[in-house]
């Protein structure tokens, strides 16, 4: 699932592949989409974005002396499991473009999309970010570390630390693969109480004999969490590309997944959270590791976690007639559920519950109120990840 790293690199495509172009006409909503229709139209617009947390604001700003005079109109995006954005030519739209804004002639017509297979992202009009959500990790630093060490008291610290970095409210932008790459470097355990890990920090000071060089090369050296809670998805935006993918073969992922240290990689040990997420690690994994659960060591170097985390089998071999068994009684065969990596510490009431696993049949679809563009619709199984807003 595209994480903080993932949406300002997204911003940042948008802003460089948008720039000069003039946009113009109405917006296109595919009509399978549940999220709302984008009342605007411009004979000729720009289009602008940034990036918070999870969260990514597209600006539409209609030119001087456009038609019909507008305001600025904001919109701002959750890319769920699946989102992105792509701009392509307006007669090769992709599968699964579900919000098209098209280039005013002349010239070829291009279109930026929002593309999402799973349909989990979203889209609000209005442009403010969403309320409870904490400062972004990547670009609010100081905000971010002072609204963590201020709120200790709050009941999520009393959990294992590996779900309290899910919680938005105080850790917006990090998400499943960023948690385990920031335990992992520390060499903390995932179920440890998360006050346990965090309390230290806020008697730590630095020694006021040291220089502003000596103080920046000694964090350099020996940083803390919350300080890797910023320099981990700092280096995931350095790499470029497109961060967390979901096409293994596919060249543009190569950096980030020779970066991963431990997240999906051999030799690494998982369980899962309270909430069903999946947690990648090595050695003990600490006090408040669940009771019961065995830890999962993976052996072989397959391709890495695609974008829904994927669990291990749910099922044991003890719960699960055996083949031979099966033949015998005249049973059909049986495959493997995928349980979904359920919901973390705030649960995002947009994102639609998961009723049923089977196969979708394909539909056409037509585009929205302006005018008539067909769409393939989405035919893969929906797995949310849940996180505040996520």
């Amino acid at each position: 699932m595209p994480e903080g790293p993932e949406l300002h690199l997204a911003s940042h495509f948008v802003n460089e592949a948008c720039r000069g172009l003039v946009f113009g006409g109405c917006v296109e909503k595919s009509s399978v989409s549940r999220n709302p229709e984008v009342p605007f139209e411009s004979s000729a617009y720009y289009i602008s974005a940034s990036a918070r947390g999870k969260e990514l604001r597209l600006t539409l700003s209609p030119l001087p002396g456009a038609q019909p005079s507008q305001e600025p109109m904001a919109l701002i995006f959750h890319f769920g499991m699946s989102g992105s954005f792509q701009l392509v030519p307006s007669n090769a739209l992709p599968p699964h473009a579900h919000l098209r804004f098209y280039t005013a002639p002349p010239g070829p017509r291009l279109a930026l999309c929002f593309v999402d297979i799973r349909r989990f992202g979203h889209w609000d009009i209005g442009g403010e970010w969403q309320p409870g959500r904490g400062p972004c990790v990547l670009l609010e630093y100081e905000q971010f570390r002072e609204n963590v060490l201020r709120n200790l008291e709050d009941k999520v610290f009393d959990r294992p630390i590996c779900e309290a970095l899910l919680d938005q409210r105080f850790f917006n932008g990090i998400g499943n693969y960023l948690r385990a790459e920031i335990l992992y470097r520390l060499k903390i355990p995932p179920f440890e109480k998360a006050r346990t890990v965090l309390e230290a920090l806020k008697q730590h000071r630095p020694n006021p004999k040291l220089t502003l060089s000596q103080k920046i090369k000694a964090k350099l050296q020996n940083p803390d969490l919350l300080e890797l809670c910023h320099s981990v998805p700092k280096e995931v935006v350095q790499l470029g590309g497109k961060g967390y993918g979901q096409e293994i073969g596919e060249e543009d992922f190569a950096a980030f997944r020779a970066w991963l240290q431990c997240y999906g990689i051999a030799g690494m040990s998982s369980l899962r959270d309270r909430h069903g997420r999946t947690i990648w690690f090595q050695g003990d994994p600490g006090p408040l590791a669940p009771r019961g659960d065995k830890s999962h060591k993976k052996k072989s170097k397959r391709s890495q976690p695609g974008p829904e985390d994927r669990t291990e089998d749910p099922l044991s071999p003890s719960k699960s007639p055996s083949r031979t068994r099966r033949a015998r009684r005249g049973l059909p065969k049986q495959t493997t559920p995928h349980r979904p990596e359920g919901t973390s510490l705030q649960q995002d009431p947009k994102v639609p519950p998961v009723t049923e696993k089977g196969k979708k049949t394909g539909r056409r679809a037509n585009s929205g109120h302006c005018g008539p563009q067909k769409i393939k619709t989405d035919t893969s199984s929906l797995e949310p990840e849940g996180t505040l807003a996520s």
